[in-house]
């Protein structure tokens, strides 16, 4: 019974405080992950009212009606238009519909991705965190740039600061800036900072009205341009420009660039601008413009921004740099630490660069778990002279066998592989994958190849504990948010990767998509009011008409949607139709089986294993019924099972809670790593004001839980990056707990504030009962195509 999850320990600690909604609503949209409810509009995101948001639970397009999952008429065209809110709205497939995302960062390959108990490491390979790799594959390129040796050798470092609100609301840049004041320099050494994007800085030095340049110098900071326009740090042109005056005005035989600021992956890229919202970010088209332009080559290009340790950051660096150092995954708010390797550089300006990177890895990992600790931290040293040259035809072949393994028989082996997956910011759904796990997790010759050369590619590779199968380098890959597939493939073709990984990706969204129309339970509705039905399977010809219908796209009928074409334009391509309406036909999750029957005493559902072996993920949904409509109090990963391997149907009445107080909860991954399990969640709130979630993780030292850090949350379109974790909290901050209300109709509402308190630090986090007359509960799986369905309500 490998297909069976381990839930997390609970610490119940007696009767909890109410639960009820507090003033008017906030108007903030849903501020937890959706339960079903999520099929809006996108200009009905959130509502300033606080009512009226459309989204019903089950609903067309918040038009309040349930859909008809018959195959004809409106019925079709309401599945069909469900798919295509979503897209537009930024949603990952119907999956994000229904509740979306699940959880991911597991570490092996047995139907639910997570480790085996045999798992001492929990490491599909062998660990690369630590290791120093100073070795060169045959064929790689030479660098390109020259170490003259013997400390002789001039640097300039180029720190691209874009403060924006880390710096305006925490002051994260302001504290890099200090570190940076605190190294010891010679005048071997030119470190230069381009400051700007930020309302207001936290010191009385930097300007916060125009953009500057500094040199900082033993102790201190020289202002070298008082005054360089305000235009966005997001544009290539900026970052040229600054590059072109630094090698110009300070020559150096090896030059660093830095690019300080938030980060959003491979399809969003790098960069949030507070002062220039409507720039956006800088893609990667972006970068290689800047860099094209501004005509220097860079010992190393160094990310203080989260998520850009990827493939494709990499291939499109090649001209411009030998190394690349950057993170996987979102780095905690105190970011680099500089000091140190500052010093040693300026001691030794001929120190070579695979020291340089461990130094600041070594540092980078090491102060976030001691100023940090519970946030996850990844830092990586990639050689991207050896990458281009060794790895293109490793990924080429694996490249062309995913291709043809999502076109056949075997989506569901890569569906298993991507969804057992370490990933990365999974809350904000970027679907960045480590490549290398990816690749064994699949398990073919071709893509375990490629995997040995990404890792040999990654010199150096430095984790927190809790970040087991972080090889190095990430890779977009759809499962949460298909609607960047598009995005991807036009930037794919921009920076030349090979042609057959669009083609990939394109068959897995196409199946992923009609595997998620076909229904399902689709939402907690019809198990909260008590008429639970499920969906059977659809038979061959419903799958068809389905499939013919998602491809011809026709939505003529429905006011303001005339057409799939072009928002979708993935759909269908690169997969033979017959060949998936026939896989989809025979690999349907069976919804209708979601009812408990009675075994030897307990509620039970009984699955066959075959039924086990789609399902992705499991969690606990839990609503509070105030007698006027539903409160989502979240998912958590509590469950248990019979020896026999059938889930248990025992809701025990309680709720995750901080000081008695019960609170809405997302679970969002279960990793086990080193031997230990690192349970992640987070719970939506109001800091001091302003949106945020503040971050829960349960392990093996401290199983009640603790409270890491807080993210902080954006405004629907404010920007596509991913913030860096506020690093700590501070006594006297004001944390007021949100959660989202539904009608009974299942239309979300709005959200509200349920409670709040006052952080002083040591806050109780444990289990507590809640009114049981109030309380629902129901279990959601989620399949191979991340679709999720409800269980009947668990009997009381």
């Amino acid at each position: 019974m490998n297909n069976r999850p381990t839930g997390r320990r609970k610490n119940i600690s007696g009767q909890g405080k109410g639960i009820r909604r507090r003033g008017e609503g906030l108007g903030t949209g849903p501020v937890g992950r959706p339960a079903g409810y999520d099929a809006r509009r996108p200009e009905n995101q959130s509502t300033a009212s606080g009512a009226g948001s459309t989204g019903g639970i089950g609903g067309v397009g918040g038009y309040g009606e349930p859909v008809t999952r018959g195959f004809g008429g409106k019925g079709l065209i309401a599945v069909i238009v469900v798919v295509l809110l979503v897209l537009v709205g930024g949603g990952g497939g119907l999956s994000s519909l229904f509740g979306g995302g699940g959880t991911q960062g597991y570490t092996q390959e047995n139907g639910w991705g997570i480790a085996s108990e045999a798992s001492t490491s929990g490491w599909t390979k062998d660990s690369n965190n630590g290791r120093l790799n100073k070795s060169v594959a045959a064929g790689a390129r030479a660098k390109r740039t020259k170490i003259v040796g013997n400390g002789s050798d001039t640097v300039t470092i180029m720190v691209y600061m874009c403060g924006t609100d880390l710096e305006s609301k925490s002051g994260m840049a302001s504290s890099d800036l200090m570190e940076m004041t605190k190294a010891t320099l010679s005048d071997k050494v030119n470190l230069l900072v381009y400051t700007g994007g930020c309302t207001n800085w936290k010191n009385d030095i930097v300007s916060s009205s125009v953009n500057q340049i500094y040199k900082v110098e033993s102790g201190g900071v020289r202002c070298l341009v008082k005054d360089d326009g305000k235009d966005a740090m997001t544009k290539p042109a900026t970052l040229t420009r600054f590059i072109k005056y630094a090698s110009s005005n300070y020559p150096a035989n090896r030059n660093m660039l830095i690019l300080w600021d938030h980060g959003g992956g491979s399809i969003t890229g790098y960069g949030y601008d507070e002062k220039n919202l409507a720039s956006g970010s800088m893609d990667l088209g972006g970068i290689d413009k800047a860099l094209s332009t501004a005509g220097v080559t860079f010992d190393f290009i160094g990310f203080d921004a989260c998520l850009m340790a990827t493939y494709e950051t990499a291939l499109t660096l090649d001209p411009y740099a030998d190394y690349l150092i950057a993170s996987e995954e979102t780095e905690p708010g105190i970011g680099w630490y500089y000091t140190n390797w500052l010093t040693h550089l300026s001691t030794n300006t001929s120190m070579a660069t695979l020291d340089i990177g461990k130094e600041i890895a070594d540092d980078f990992v090491k102060t976030c778990g001691s100023s940090c600790p519970g946030q996850k931290a990844t830092l990586s040293v990639v050689d991207i002279a050896e990458l281009s040259k060794t790895t293109p035809d490793t990924f080429k072949s694996f490249a062309a066998e995913a291709a043809t393994l999502c076109q056949s028989d075997d989506y569901q082996k890569v569906s298993d592989a991507r969804a057992g997956s370490r990933s990365f910011a999974i809350s904000a759904k970027k679907d960045m994958v480590d490549l290398a796990h990816l690749g064994y997790n699949i398990g073919t010759s071709d893509s375990v190849a490629m995997a040995d050369s990404i890792v040999e590619a990654v010199k150096y590779n430095k984790t927190s504990s809790d970040m087991s199968n972080s090889y190095g380098l990430s890779i977009y890959f759809p499962y949460q948010k298909i609607s960047g597939v598009d995005s991807a493939v036009k930037a794919y073709e921009a920076i030349g990767l090979d042609s057959n990984y669009s083609k990939c990706i394109r068959s897995f969204a196409s199946l992923e998509v009609a595997g998620q129309a076909t229904g399902g339970s689709s939402s907690p509705l019809s198990s909260l009011l008590g008429s639970f039905t499920g969906q059977s399977p659809l038979s061959s010809g419903g799958v068809s008409y389905l499939f013919g219908s998602l491809l011809s796209g026709d939505l003529s009928s429905m006011d303001g949607l005339s057409s799939l074409s072009g928002l979708t334009s993935f759909f269908g391509r690169d997969i033979n139709e017959e060949d998936a309406v026939s896989y989809i036909t025979d690999h349907q999750f069976d919804s209708s089986a979601l009812k408990w029957t009675t075994s030897g005493h307990k509620n039970v559902i009984s699955l066959p294993e075959e039924q086990w072996a789609m399902v992705h993920d499991l969690e606990l949904n839990v609503f509070y019924d105030d007698g006027e409509g539903f409160i989502n109090l979240g998912f958590d990963n509590v469950f248990d099972f019979t020896d026999d391997g059938d889930l248990i149907g025992a809701y025990d009445g309680t709720w995750l809670a901080i000081d008695e107080q019960p609170v809405p909860y997302f679970h969002e991954s279960t990793v086990k790593a080193d031997g230990a399990t690192v349970i992640s969640g987070y719970i939506p709130i109001l800091l001091n004001g302003d949106r945020a979630e503040l971050l829960i993780v349960f392990d093996n030292a401290n199983p009640d839980g603790y409270i890491t850090g807080v993210r902080p949350v954006y405004a629907e379109g404010e920007t596509e990056t991913v913030a860096k974790s506020v690093t700590e909290l501070t006594a006297g901050d004001k944390i007021e707990f949100v959660c989202d209300y539904y009608t009974y109709a299942g239309e979300y509402q709005d959200s509200y504030v349920i409670a709040d308190m006052t952080y002083t630090g040591g806050h109780k986090i444990s289990n507590v009962y809640i009114d049981a007359e109030h309380a629902v509960a129901t279990y959601v799986f989620t399949d191979i195509y991340n679709l999720q369905h409800w269980t009947e309500t668990i009997p009381n």
